[in-house]
């Protein structure tokens, strides 16, 4: 999951790298401010309906991609699995119409350097649970990220005679697992956009 650190250390990194990118007027020549550079990307990654998605989003971020290497994970596949998982945290931020896709102001608003994301909770029975916190949902285990529960989604075996849970069915699963179940729901939100892609351009 990307917990709220893995996404603010991400928008960061982005706001630095734009921020190399600023030119500051010269005598004769006009410069460039954030939000022409962001003008820039918006229109250069956005596919003509004025709106950035998931997967234009994250084609953004990896324009530059030595510079948003997330030091929470030191090999390159978890690197990219974590930056796809914290592309819908960012659009989260300043989606103001929750339609899952960002407007060029709210593309702005995102990466603008002095705002500050807010620190959202989870919810659970009257109670409120700090991002990274984990409990358990039956048989599913569930951690609080960016103020979301994210849960696996096993179907819970039912309980043997002898009272145990029965262990080929909602078993524990492990953190390679877990990633690799990640992945192939990745991959699967892949094919999906690139169907909607194609089914557009027919």
């Amino acid at each position: 999951v990307c917990y709220a650190a893995d996404r603010n250390e991400l928008r960061s990194r982005v706001i630095q790298w734009l921020q190399t990118e600023v030119v500051p007027d010269g005598w004769f020549v006009k410069g460039s401010n954030m939000s022409d550079i962001l003008l820039r990307y918006f229109k250069s990654y956005d596919n003509g309906d004025s709106q950035m998605d998931s997967s234009e989003l994250l084609k953004f971020i990896q324009h530059n991609e030595s510079v948003v290497e997330l030091q929470s994970y030191a090999d390159q596949e978890s690197n990219k699995l974590l930056r796809s998982l914290c592309v819908d945290a960012l659009i989260e931020l300043s989606d103001e119409d929750a339609d899952w896709k960002l407007s060029f102001d709210e593309f702005l608003n995102c990466l603008k350097p002095g705002f500050n994301p807010p620190e959202k909770k989870c919810a659970l029975e009257d109670e409120t649970y700090e991002d990274g916190a984990e409990t358990q949902v039956e048989c599913n285990r569930c951690v609080c990220a960016c103020g979301n529960w994210v849960c696996t989604a096993m179907t819970c075996g039912d309980k043997t005679a002898d009272g145990d849970d029965s262990t080929d069915v909602g078993a524990e699963m492990t953190e390679e697992e877990w990633n690799l179940r990640v992945a192939e729901l990745n991959k699967h939100q892949e094919t999906v956009e690139k169907m909607k892609s194609s089914t557009k351009e027919a």
